[in-house]
């Protein structure tokens, strides 16, 4: 019989202990109900953040009463021209789609600066060649004792918008803006010549309600009329032909005694409200009747509001106005514009 080596001894003990330990770990207690657990501390969920880092990007803008040069962070400088630009009065959503076309605006301006005749230094004016801006000392000079209270409601809605602008095709859109319209907005080519693919002529029956300007006269001496237009109308009742209209029901090409004009060259020679007219010739005056108020491209501030009456937020608002584009991080842009110059 041959002796059974000490490994094989040792292996099979080792087996053995393997299935038997666990049961004897176990068998004392399986009686017994359990008094406790082992708990383990759970790691809270992390929580997604609602606000974002405030642009540290800075504007300077030449004050036009003065001259000085003002230095602000973007989004101060946005609250000025937000508080400006539109009635305080209106609904907080078209305060908001206001403070996207304000940031949109200064946004494409800084990183394609287009400064014409401003001093070396300068990003904006404070005027409509660029956007108007007030500072805080002089919202409080106009707004007198409602300051605190109709600055916190601008305030407030530059924040909820903060660090957001309008974009197209990956890049800060022409955010133009204005009035009141006579019902329809209109297409960018049909009042400055160049397609914009976003501005596009949409409706906007809103404003003939909530306009006070919705509908305008004024009055021009026969004479006044004839200098300013180059042409003879006499004393006839035939004060000239509409040819066409535009989409947006404006005036695109009129007739007046053989001499062909354009809406915007007629609104822009008798100063007109906007290129939706029509006059009557009385006695020895031209009496000039107008619908809307600006050149009618891109939103409506009183329609604007209209659809926040209605309960539309800042998002319906600027996408009806603007076709296409997107609410995008204003960051990236700033960004590529540091790198480019580094």
């Amino acid at each position: 019989m041959k002796q059974i080596k000490p490994v094989i001894i040792i292996v099979a003990l080792l087996i053995t202990l393997t299935f038997t330990l666990p049961s004897l770990l176990v068998l004392p207690f399986s009686g017994e109900k359990p008094v406790g657990k082992l708990n383990e501390v759970q790691a809270p969920a992390p929580q997604q953040s609602t606000s974002t880092k405030e642009s540290t990007t800075e504007v300077a803008v030449l004050r036009s009463a003065t001259n000085n040069i003002e230095k602000l962070p973007i989004e101060e400088y946005v609250i000025g021209v937000v508080a400006s630009e539109m009635p305080v009065e209106f609904e907080p959503e078209a305060l908001k789609a206001q403070a996207l076309t304000a940031r949109t605006y200064i946004t494409s301006h800084l990183i394609n600066p287009n400064n014409g005749n401003l001093p070396e230094g300068v990003d904006v004016s404070d005027t409509v060649n660029h956007q108007v801006f007030k500072n805080q000392a002089e919202l409080k000079k106009s707004w007198g004792k409602n300051y605190e209270k109709n600055y916190k409601k601008i305030e407030r809605a530059v924040k909820e918008t903060q660090n957001k602008i309008l974009t197209y095709k990956e890049k800060p859109i022409t955010a133009s803006f204005f009035s009141a319209s006579n019902g329809y907005t209109e297409n960018a080519e049909d009042y400055w010549e160049n397609q914009v693919p976003y501005l596009k002529s949409v409706k906007s029956p809103w404003d003939s309600k909530e306009s006070p300007e919705f509908e305008s006269q004024m009055t021009l001496s026969t004479k006044e009329f004839e200098q300013k237009l180059g042409v003879k109308i006499g004393k006839g009742t035939d004060v000239g032909t509409i040819l066409a209209r535009t989409p947006g029901k404006k005036v695109a090409e009129i007739e007046i005694n053989g001499k062909k004009f354009t809406g915007r060259e007629i609104r822009e020679k008798l100063e007109l409200r906007s290129t939706d007219f029509s006059w009557i010739h009385k006695g020895d005056s031209i009496i000039i009747t107008t619908k809307g108020y600006g050149h009618g491209i891109g939103m409506s501030q009183y329609g604007a509001n209209g659809m926040a009456k209605e309960g539309k937020d800042y998002q319906e608002i600027v996408n009806h106005y603007y076709k296409d584009v997107k609410i995008s991080d204003i960051e990236p842009f700033f960004d590529q514009k540091l790198a480019s110059t580094q």
